[in-house]
């Protein structure tokens, strides 16, 4: 039977920077439920093929992967976990806009001018 993968934030297929955790914590305030876990994930789709994608969750699923930052529970499912190893999750706030930055280190064709997705 699958289950629920709990790692610590050193073994984590990604990293959520200082400002990336507290603009999470921020919007599942704003925006979601107390108790909710933020799932990270790709999926088909941007102009490039696939696309980053940042939800909220009310529990695991059977084969996810859960990490804590700084007391932020996220979640990733294993074909997402593939594709996003390595990467760090940035919050940007400047004068260009905010917005979660994803530093994806695992080699790809072709990325859109936008960053946000990628073949």
């Amino acid at each position: 039977m699958d289950r629920d993968v709990k790692v610590s934030e050193n073994d984590a297929p990604i990293t959520l920077t200082e400002a990336a955790v507290r603009a999470a914590r921020d919007a599942i305030v704003k925006d979601g439920s107390a108790g909710d876990f933020l799932r990270v994930s790709i999926s088909g789709g941007g102009c490039s093929g696939y696309q980053y994608n940042l939800d909220f969750d009310k529990a695991p699923r059977a084969d996810d992967t859960v990490i804590t930052f700084e007391g932020l529970s996220v979640l990733i499912d294993p074909i997402s976990g593939g594709y996003l190893r390595g990467t760090v999750i940035d919050f940007l706030d400047d004068e260009n806009g905010s917005g979660f930055k994803f530093d994806n280190p695992n080699p790809r064709r072709r990325t859109c001018s936008c960053g946000s997705s990628w073949v």
